[in-house]
């Protein structure tokens, strides 16, 4: 929840760092810091005590015993000519301090186990837990299930004892891993510590990942009595690794199914009122009760905003994680939400997030160039149904992605038994489509001929709210659809207005048939794995039934461009007949085809 923006930062420039050639890391120039009042970083002069240091000074923000004119920096300050004997001392030894206090003062089991490259005279740590040594005696390891930083997570069988047959969770730290990359922990300590303390900075950053360890399996033992938390059984270790046994079991798809037919639901029915959320995560979604199966509501509206139709918003909100692309780009709808459904899909699935990176920026890179991974663990093991709904969730072309409705009848969801509701795109698509010339009618009725039984579905679905006579519908029956559904909302977005521009639907009436060619998107068809023989197939009927000889000027005026663009159209019309190619159909339909043609359908 938020803004995604950076804070400012604003630099003083007449501010250098008195001393040793004035460098900072890596021997780039550096100014002091200081907190403002609202926790964002200002470059000044620096403050009387660093916000991180563990001894901070006695004298208030602003008072110090020095001369006038002369900051209490420990070490070097800007424009002075006072320097300090004696580094500030490091965070890393009260830190240390403490965790010692905590482990006792008790000698370890084993001998210690001197670091990757550590050299005589450098620190070394007890890695050594007091578990138990006999995992491989006990347990038969399985495939590997998932993985993470520090460690994987395999199935394994008991071998003997209490846990004999049964198969558990094993979840497998490496111990060479729990200390951090030593590259990555200088920069840290070059950062916040003195360069006298990189040692210790490095020996307290990896005994606070032991600790860590240690603190886990107290409270997995601790806590496992509770039927919602995970059992643990054991830990075990080797020179090598540390073993968590915990309970066997596998998180279905069907729970992820639950979990996402309520967020569609839900937002369906604010997208139909004209209300985006912009900010969909797992944090804004809580469950009624602590019943397994208790529903959701969906919580902080913070973000959200009304929205025609026909509007694009550009402000950039939400979290980083589940933003959309177009979100980014500074022009989205309604679409946006549905982009972070498919984030929180793909989590509920795999338990990672599609696209990831370590600060705020590469995320957001990430999610304007980068491609979800499906080929990793557990990937292989969930449906085609399944990875075929993520995917066209988070498809980076907003026009191509389906709709909360649209989702709720995809494959994947089909066998849960849940309503359908009434989609604002249908509304949307009606209104385009009574506004076309009766030549690009012809070619969306000839492609609505091939849709599948699976497209079929969603159309279906939306006829039957609109409650027809007799197998026909009119302006009346989209009117009074709608208004089943208004609320206050809805008049606030003015969804409502979309019906003016349908008023030629006063004089005649439309039946499934039709209905069913008023309502496609062809990009949307774009997007699907049997988009070319679905193309085809329409292109065949377009040929028997509406394909006429056209010209270069007629098709400019069908899409609304000038002379200057004429030369857009080659190869649209065949030399032959002068009629519509395979590829002047498709780009015909909906302005561009960016999947690539065969050259053998070009020439059909």
């Amino acid at each position: 929840m938020g803004h995604c923006c950076s804070k400012d930062i604003s630099v003083v420039k007449d501010d250098t760092v008195a001393g040793e050639s004035a460098a900072g890391i890596g021997g780039k120039p550096t100014a002091p810091l200081r907190l403002v009042g609202n926790g964002a970083v200002d470059v000044k002069r620096t403050p009387a005590h660093s916000f991180n240091s563990p001894c901070p000074s006695p004298y208030p923000q602003g008072s110090s015993p020095l001369p006038p004119g002369i900051a209490p920096s420990p070490a070097r300050t800007p424009r002075s000519r006072v320097r300090w004997p004696f580094p500030p001392p490091s965070p890393a030894k009260p830190i240390m301090s403490s965790i010692l206090k905590r482990r006792g003062s008790a000698k370890p089991k084993e001998g210690p186990i001197p670091e990757e490259g550590a050299g005589e005279g450098e620190t070394q740590l007890d890695k050594s837990f007091g578990y138990a040594k006999n995992f491989s005696s006990k347990f038969e390891l399985g495939k590997e299930v998932g993985r993470g930083h520090f460690g994987h997570t395999c199935w394994a069988r008991g071998k003997k004892g209490e846990l004999k047959g049964q198969t558990v969770a094993v979840k497998i730290i490496s111990k060479a891993k729990v200390c951090l990359n030593l590259g990555f922990v200088r920069s840290l300590v070059f950062m916040a510590f003195s360069p006298m303390d990189e040692k210790s900075g490095c020996f307290m950053t990896t005994a606070i990942a032991i600790e860590d360890v240690r603190r886990e399996v107290k409270i997995l033992k601790a806590l496992s009595v509770h039927k919602n938390l995970v059992k643990f059984h054991d830990a075990c270790e080797d020179a090598s690794n540390v073993y968590i046994i915990m309970e066997g079991g596998r998180y279905r798809e069907e729970d992820a199914k639950a979990i996402v037919v309520q967020i569609l639901n839900v937002v369906a029915f604010c997208h139909l009122q004209g209300v985006v959320h912009r900010d969909l995560k797992p944090e804004n979604f809580l469950f009624t009760t602590r019943d397994e199966d208790a529903p959701m509501k969906v919580i902080d509206f913070g973000l959200s905003d009304f929205i025609r139709t026909d509007q694009r918003l550009n402000d950039i909100v939400g979290s980083a994680y589940y933003v959309a692309p177009e979100v980014l780009h500074r022009s989205y709808n309604l679409e946006a939400d549905v982009w972070s459904i498919g984030v929180i899909t793909y989590i509920l699935l795999c338990g990672s997030r599609p696209f990831w990176a370590r600060t705020e920026s590469g995320i957001f890179r990430s999610v304007l160039r980068a491609d979800p991974n499906f080929d990793d663990l557990p990937w292989p093991a969930v449906s085609p149904e399944a990875k075929d709904f993520v995917k066209r969730l988070l498809n980076k072309d907003y026009r191509k992605r389906m709709t909360a409705a649209q989702a709720l009848t995809h494959p994947w969801l089909r066998d849960e038994n849940h309503a359908v509701p009434l989609d604002i795109l249908v509304y949307k698509l009606v209104k385009s489509y009574v506004r076309v010339s009766p030549f690009k009618r012809a070619a969306l009725k000839a492609l609505s001929k091939a849709l599948t039984e699976d497209e079929l579905v969603y159309l279906r679905a939306q006829f039957r709210l609109l409650e027809p006579k007799n197998g026909r519908v009119s302006l009346e029956n989209f009117k009074m659809a709608l208004m089943r559904n208004a609320t206050d909302a809805m008049k606030e977005s003015r969804v409502a207005d979309i019906l003016n521009m349908m008023e030629s639907l006063s004089f005649k009436k439309m039946d499934f048939e039709e209905f069913c060619a008023a309502a496609i998107s062809p990009l949307q068809l774009e997007a699907l794995q049997g988009w070319e023989k679905i193309a085809t197939t329409g292109f065949e009927f377009f040929e028997q039934e509406g394909n006429r000889v056209t010209t270069v000027e007629e098709l400019a005026r069908e899409m609304n461009v000038g002379p200057a663009a004429y030369s857009a159209f080659n190869g649209w019309i065949r030399s032959s007949d002068g009629k519509l190619s395979f590829l002047g159909f498709t780009k015909f339909l909906h302005g561009s085809v960016s999947r690539p043609i065969t050259r053998q359908q070009q020439h059909v």
